[in-house]
């Protein structure tokens, strides 16, 4: 990555915005721009995954499944609609700084969650190594993402959806 700042493609394709040097390192989340805040996603495409969630104890319990929202492309791992989104799936949640802290359920790995609890990205994020096909080889090699191992949750029953619990992402 360029020593002064870097330039990232955002959802649609297009050049973002140019990112402030190590962004995540030297601002709160809630001091993140717009496009700051969208370079931190990793596009796993777990946040997709249907899952449940117990949380009735102390601690929630939650259980991802390898059934994905409709809008999910599950060659690429990507949304087909990130954009407007909510458009197509209005109770899409969309992460914002409010309601990340109720969103411990996030995988370990997400950048998010990581930098709300004081962690340090993966060393395989595309914001560290500054090389796409790299930090995908490594996230394949972490086991992160939904990428060829996801099924659309489109014509599939409550019931299946529920014997279609997996382990390969942990909270």
């Amino acid at each position: 990555m360029p020593a002064n700042a870097s330039l990232f493609a955002d959802s649609d394709g297009e050049l973002a915005a140019t990112l402030r040097l190590q962004f995540w390192s030297r601002f709160a989340l809630s001091e993140l721009t717009h496009h700051e805040w969208e370079a931190l996603c990793d596009g796993c495409g777990s946040c997709c995954l249907i899952k449940y969630i117990d949380d009735d104890d102390a601690e929630a319990v939650v259980e991802y499944t390898d059934v994905t929202c409709q809008l999910m492309d599950c060659a690429t791992g990507h949304c087909q609609h990130y954009a407007t989104r909510q458009e197509y799936v209005p109770d899409c949640i969309q992460l914002t700084m409010e309601n990340l802290p109720n969103m411990m359920w996030l995988p370990s790995h997400c950048a998010y969650k990581r930098l709300y609890k004081g962690q340090e990205l993966p060393s395989w994020h595309l914001l560290l190594t500054g090389d796409a096909a790299h930090t995908e080889q490594q996230m394949r090699a972490a086991n992160v993402g939904v990428a060829g191992r996801c099924v659309s949750e489109v014509g599939m029953a409550d019931e299946e959806m529920e014997e279609r619990v997996v382990t390969w992402v942990q909270p």
